[in-house]
């Protein structure tokens, strides 16, 4: 990793934790990408399927070890029936968002949610980069000049 991106990450932590306090971020954090929050209806998704995939996300700190909690650690968690959890799951599989994989315990990949959640964050990025062109055209754009017209400027002509 280059020097920068640790520089980058420091400096991220760090405004966190300017935010949610060095106690908090320090007894663990979880990513989850933000189009996923935004786009959550156009995604099929509402909050309970939301909190099991943020529950999922808590355990996933690497690409090649897939998450794997029990429903019913989820769903104490979440403070609902195992039913529910297990319910809601089978759903989002069967949507395509996510995928268990069944060894010893379910692992869960997020491939389809991913592959869903894209284009709104191409979608995203485009409408980002078009508001900061605006934006800089607009920071760009001569500004009319204006001058005080008095009485005494009309007299003399």
């Amino acid at each position: 990793m280059k020097a920068t991106d640790r520089k980058e990450q420091t400096e991220r932590l760090r405004r966190n934790e300017e935010k949610w306090t060095p106690t908090l971020m320090e007894a663990g954090w979880t990513v989850i990408p933000s189009v996923i929050l935004e786009r959550q209806r156009g995604l099929g998704l509402d909050a309970i399927d939301i909190n099991i995939l943020m529950q999922l996300a808590m355990h996933w700190w690497f690409s090649d070890n897939p998450p794997r909690p029990s429903k019913r650690a989820i769903a104490e968690r979440m403070n609902i029936n195992v039913s529910t959890v297990r319910k809601r799951i089978a759903r989002m599989e069967a949507d395509g968002l996510i995928r268990r994989e069944t060894r010893f315990s379910a692992n869960y990949h997020f491939d389809g949610l991913i592959a869903s959640a894209t284009p709104f964050a191409q979608e995203a990025l485009e409408t980002r980069k078009k508001r900061q062109t605006e934006d800089a055209e607009r920071r760009t754009r001569k500004r009319a000049h204006l001058s005080l017209v008095t009485d005494e400027d009309e007299d003399s002509e």
